[in-house]
């Protein structure tokens, strides 16, 4: 398959079957780059399950997927993590003992250098890069309108400012392309047309 000009993601014949149950049937999908783009389907149309072929939870049955000119049909979660695809979950997936400033960390992790012996022994550079990252996460929380909770755990926070963490810890991993799986389930009016207004400054 060549590389479409102007494309960030190829989805090219894509199919996933599990046992006799068929997914997603052959599917083309393309993703432009700089774009928003929203995947539509009742329940059991196969969106999730599509998500996670592209970031590497499941294997494609057959087809191939290409993000940024990479072919990622076959590469692990991690690896497509470091290649710039940054998702959040159906289900929020917090880390909810942590505060929003450690969960946005947890998601700065694969970009840090200094590994573990070096936080230990706090080796300069390492703690360097620390304050940075914290300044970064800090910075992330801003953005993402929740400055004023940084310190709080987040299962102390409201589902609105929890889907909005989420975000904001997906965007730590400093993405080229974003996956939201139902963004605004579970919101109510005001929650979803404050959270649209927040997905349309990610662009």
């Amino acid at each position: 398959m060549s590389q479409i000009p102007g494309a960030l993601l190829v989805a090219d014949n894509v199919r996933k079957q599990f046992g006799g149950l068929l997914a997603v049937n052959d599917l083309d999908f393309t993703i432009p780059e700089r774009s928003i783009v929203s995947l539509i389907g009742p329940n059991g149309a196969g969106k999730t399950t599509f998500f996670n072929m592209l970031t590497g939870l499941y294997r494609p049955t057959s087809g191939m997927i290409v993000f940024d000119g990479v072919d990622i049909t076959d590469k692990p979660p991690h690896a497509i993590t470091k290649l710039g695809v940054g998702r959040t979950f159906q289900n929020i997936r917090l880390f909810p003992q942590m505060t929003a400033l450690e969960n946005v960390l947890v998601g700065m992790h694969a970009r840090l250098k200094g590994g573990i012996l070096g936080s230990i022994f706090g080796l300069p550079r390492v703690r360097r890069e620390e304050r940075d990252a914290e300044e970064n996460a800090r910075e992330l929380l801003a953005f993402s309108g929740l400055r004023r909770v940084d310190d709080e755990l987040a299962e102390s926070l409201s589902y609105g400012d929890q889907r909005r963490l989420e975000v904001a810890r997906a965007l730590a991993t400093e993405p080229k392309l974003l996956l939201l799986d139902e963004p605004t389930a579970g919101m109510n009016p005001q929650e979803t047309v404050a959270f649209l207004d927040f997905v349309a400054k990610l662009r």
